[in-house]
């Protein structure tokens, strides 16, 4: 039985883990309503981003089973969005032209856009490398 590459990293995890008592970490592995609940209360008041220290690893794991990994990188297409979401770049990478300028125009959709892009980046570039499978 062939192994399915993997699409998330754990140094990915701990890299976003620097800003994850906004749940950047937990939005980068799909874990989107714990990430939401980290972002309104700074990582559920400190403790339970210490605590992710330990579940990073498993949420790696977890992340590698749900998504389908191929030509579009998570770990690039997430760099993109963390820091310059509000450019669009995210979205012009991943082949989004019309709506990439869009954010660009618009600084992310006044913000809502990338919100939006939080929670469903994962579940977008999914789809995207299913589609481009050879």
């Amino acid at each position: 039985m062939q192994q399915k590459p993997p699409s998330h990293s754990v140094f990915m995890g701990y890299l976003l883990w620097i800003f994850g008592f906004i749940g950047a970490h937990r939005f980068y592995y799909g874990r989107q309503i714990t990430g939401i609940i980290w972002f309104f209360t700074l990582g559920l008041f400190f403790i339970g981003w210490i605590i992710d220290l330990l579940l990073i690893p498993s949420m790696a794991r977890n992340a590698d089973q749900r998504y389908q990994a191929g030509r579009t990188d998570y770990d690039l297409a997430w760099i993109l969005l963390t820091f310059l979401g509000v450019f669009g770049i995210h979205r012009l990478y991943m082949g989004k032209i019309f709506t990439g300028i869009l954010y660009l125009l618009t600084l992310g959709l006044f913000g809502i856009g990338i919100l939006y892009d939080f929670l469903t980046l994962n579940g977008q570039i999914s789809e995207r490398n299913y589609q481009q499978r050879d």
